[in-house]
């Protein structure tokens, strides 16, 4: 456990208030939510951003040791931030975005949220749409099989389709400057071939009781997680007993978290949180 997600678990864990976990996404830091957590901790809750397995503390960091975050898959992520999220003393709520929104589901299915909000989300196993805009946005990091133990930072014009295709390009240029490192290539090739491996590790168990109240946000101009694949994963969870909603902002693309319009995501996962916690 790094000192910062230490920090952030005793500062929770003394406060008495309902912890929120925030999970990010490829291309990403922990500290992408950074505008996220004062507006949570306003809102009353005790806000947790953890990092991955070997995570760098810093943008530069990041993009000078690619190596940090290399080969991690989405079990190890999962298994690390459960270890994490084990160490509260209450059960929290859940916000992930991207592959973030995919640990967000898995963890959900191993009961250890009170409440999820999944934001775009990368498929799992039985979520069969893999549009082409999707396929398009992820061959940099699964064109090469020999990449998968490696990790890459997408180029700007990349990261622009991918990312950040319905915002300005001088604010799609700000969002790259300072967020945007190097990611793990194992993910989000998991994700795109999870139907093709039954033993896949991007899985999600949706029927389990403990999952919890849920809800994914889609970003209705996505290029990287469309519509389709949101949709998809809330046609597998909609059979769970518990709530389960699914609501799409329109005009939003993958960098909705980050955008000048952030609040209107912040404030429509927090809205879903406070009618569970």
């Amino acid at each position: 456990m790094s000192a910062t997600d230490a920090e952030q678990i005793d500062r929770a864990n003394a406060s008495g208030r309902t912890p929120v976990v925030f999970v990010h996404g490829l291309w990403m830091l922990a500290s992408s939510w950074d505008h996220w957590l004062p507006h949570f901790e306003a809102a009353g809750y005790a806000p947790v951003a953890l990092t991955w397995p070997g995570e760098p503390a810093t943008v530069a960091e990041a993009r000078e040791r690619p190596d940090a975050i290399a080969g991690k898959t989405v079990k190890m992520v999962a298994d690390h931030l459960a270890g994490l999220m084990g160490v509260l003393e209450r059960r929290p709520a859940l916000i992930g975005h991207s592959v973030g929104g995919l640990l967000t589901q898995i963890l959900a299915g191993r009961g250890l949220s009170a409440v999820s909000v999944a934001i775009d989300p990368a498929p799992f196993r039985g979520v069969l749409a893999l549009p082409m805009s999707t396929v398009r946005s992820l061959r940099p990091m699964i064109a090469n099989p020999a990449d998968r133990k490696r990790a890459k930072l997408l180029t700007f014009p990349q990261f622009r389709y991918a990312y950040a295709n319905a915002v300005s390009e001088e604010e799609a240029r700000a969002i790259y400057d300072r967020y945007a490192v190097p990611a793990p290539c194992a993910p989000p090739a998991q994700a795109a071939m999870a139907n093709l491996n039954p033993r896949t590790e991007a899985r999600a168990d949706c029927r389990t009781a403990q999952r919890g109240p849920l809800l994914i946000i889609s970003g209705g101009r996505d290029n990287a997680v469309p519509w389709s694949l949101a949709n998809g994963a809330y046609k597998r969870q909609k059979g769970n007993a518990s709530v389960t909603e699914i609501v799409e902002l329109h005009g939003r693309d993958h960098a909705l978290t980050l955008d000048s319009r952030w609040r209107e995501v912040a404030d429509t996962a927090l809205a879903f949180v406070r009618r569970f916690v």
